[in-house]
């Protein structure tokens, strides 16, 4: 079941907002891919959170 509008997996709905919409984002796709939901969402809310960390990190050493 794809996530959208607010209708988040209950693992991501304490996560900041951009977190929360690139995990769902994220999670989307490789549901679209793999059709496994919980790899999705565990996926999801993984890379969000490194993605977020690399861009934190790019703009700290600029």
């Amino acid at each position: 079941m794809p996530w959208y509008n607010g209708n988040y997996p209950p693992s991501y709905k304490n996560q900041p907002k951009k977190i929360r919409e690139k995990a769902t984002e994220i999670a989307n796709e490789v549901l679209r891919t793999t059709g496994n939901e919980g790899e999705a969402i565990a996926t999801g809310l993984k890379q969000a959170r490194a993605h977020f960390a690399k861009e934190k990190k790019k703009n700290s050493d600029s």
